[in-house]
């Protein structure tokens, strides 16, 4: 486990993808910037499966109650590429950004990488705002990166260096 402040990130198991089902099947979770799909169990298990290298974490609050999830993983030109999302009810507290400094934490104390980075829709700037809270920095728009509800969406693309990061910013622990 990965410990914070107010939140812990807890490496999810294969068990735990009915959660994820509920919540990515849930429109309200999902929100109004990614996505509207659909997934079965088995959709999960494949995705799941096929993380390679990356994982998938619940954000927990101090209590173990489960406030959202994050993941990292490879993309296709091999950059690291982090996703989350957090219940509506538990946005605006600072869960997801001291999730996503933990997370950066840990990649950059554990594995030789240069680089992180996060697409999200060009709109969501309570994403942006998070991302830039953890030290990331605006690259720039991909227009028409992805297709969402039925129109072609522009992406913005946010990073960090490990030379911008220099030390952890919250102390994580792994058990």
């Amino acid at each position: 486990m990965l410990e914070g402040k107010s939140v812990n990130l807890r490496i999810m198991e294969r068990e735990d993808l009915p959660i994820i089902k509920e919540w990515v099947c849930n429109p309200e979770f999902v929100g109004e910037y990614e996505p509207f799909n659909q997934e079965t169990i088995k959709d999960l298990e494949k995705q799941y499966d096929e993380l390679g290298k990356g994982q998938w974490f619940f954000i927990e609050k101090k209590d173990g109650a489960k406030v959202g999830y994050m993941c990292h993983f490879l993309t296709d030109g091999k950059q690291t590429e982090l996703g989350y999302a957090i219940l509506p009810v538990e946005r605006n507290k600072g869960y997801c950004t001291e999730a996503l400094q933990i997370m950066v934490d840990y990649l950059f104390c554990g594995k030789p990488i240069v680089r992180i980075q996060v697409h999200t829709d060009e709109r969501n700037t309570p994403s942006h705002r998070i991302l830039e809270k953890a030290g990331f920095r605006k690259e720039g728009i991909l227009r028409k990166n992805y297709y969402s509800r039925g129109q072609w969406t522009d992406s913005a693309l946010f990073s960090i260096l490990r030379e911008e990061w220099k030390e952890p910013r919250i102390l994580t622990l792994q058990r």
